[in-house]
């Protein structure tokens, strides 16, 4: 029965946070230590996201990626073709989508996407 006792006692000692005399002084400091330097981080982090997305979409297409899937899939590409044929009789898979411009100007929207993004929050920063 004691232990119940000792056991109750030292939770009811554990909820009750103890009272320092400096406590607000102390979550002023931590508060303005928190504050601090917010507006460079951002900018840091928004400059590393723009610098990766760059990097790796140039990346993406200097590394022949479209070709290298279109040639990994041919007999899917193939079939498509031929379904398309059935549907469509004269038109090819190519003429639909251009595949290579299509990688730039997915990457090229995305971007203008993230610009107009990060140029909301500088707004509303403001």
């Amino acid at each position: 029965m004691a232990e119940l006792d000792f056991e109750r006692g030292l939770e009811r000692l554990f909820a009750e946070a103890p009272y320092f005399s400096d406590a607000e002084a102390f979550a002023s400091r931590v508060e303005g230590r928190l504050d601090r330097g917010w507006a460079l981080r951002r900018w840091l982090i928004g400059f590393a996201g723009v610098a990766g997305g760059v990097i790796g979409a140039s990346q993406l297409i200097m590394s022949n990626f479209v070709h290298r899937v279109e040639d990994a899939s041919q007999g899917s590409t193939r079939l498509l073709q031929a379904g398309i044929a059935q549907v469509k009789p004269g038109v090819d898979l190519l003429s639909l989508v251009q595949s290579d411009w299509l990688v730039v100007i997915l990457a090229g929207g995305l971007a203008v996407v993230a610009m107009g993004f990060a140029l909301s929050r500088v707004i509303e920063e403001i």
